[in-house]
């Protein structure tokens, strides 16, 4: 199984999907890009989250993002499914869902977890910059779907960080005060934020201007 850390180059691909094939990073472009795994179509938690990912179109779109699914069912299932997820999350799926019935981009991912059962994936999200490098990893059971507005909160914060060179605390939210940089002095910090405060000389928060 591949093991694929922070900062890798995201492993194209080409394959079938329920929009037709894809290489994926031209599919990509330059966009961020949430790649979900689930266990199998024509189940219940499964159903519920790619119905969630659809509900956040809107969303997606705000932060240039594309999400795109996997699981190693054919594309005719993955077909035949989006009725009964449009139906049950009331929306419509409009993004790719990866047809790879033979688990070639399973294993090249490391979707394939022995422990949780060899036949299909688990709950794998990677989320992958315009550069096609990997930035965040999570992993979760088949047993528990997924809080998709974690991934778009975790978004925000990549792009913030990215944007305004800085780091983010704990539960942070857009438009909440940001952690300055250690490699920032307390009088740089105050020339290019607002409001800066010092707990202690290694902690300061501030606010982006403009927020």
């Amino acid at each position: 199984m591949m093991t694929l850390m922070l900062g890798d180059v995201a492993p194209d691909f080409t394959s079938e999907t329920s929009a037709g094939e894809i290489s994926f990073h031209d599919w990509a472009g330059d966009n961020w890009v949430v790649l979900f795994s689930h266990p199998a179509d024509f189940t219940p938690v499964c159903t519920t989250e790619l119905g969630r990912v659809a509900q956040l179109s809107d969303e997606w779109a705000k932060r240039d993002v594309k999400p795109i699914a996997l699981s190693v069912d054919s594309k005719e299932d993955h077909d035949n499914w989006i009725s009964d997820i449009n139906s049950y999350g009331n929306t419509t799926v409009e993004y790719p869902i990866i047809a790879d019935p033979n688990k070639t981009v399973a294993e090249l991912y490391g979707m394939i977890h022995p422990n949780e059962g060899d036949t299909s994936s688990v709950r794998s999200v990677f989320i992958i910059d315009p550069a096609k490098k990997i930035r965040l990893t999570m992993t979760y059971p088949k047993s528990t779907g997924r809080n998709f507005d974690e991934i778009l909160r975790v978004i925000d914060a990549l792009q913030t960080a990215d944007r305004a060179e800085v780091a983010t605390p704990v539960d942070w939210k857009s438009g909440d005060r940001i952690v300055v940089p250690p490699t920032v002095t307390t009088d740089e910090a105050r020339e290019r934020f607002d409001d800066v405060q010092e707990s202690f000389p290694y902690l300061r928060t501030a606010q982006i201007r403009g927020n």
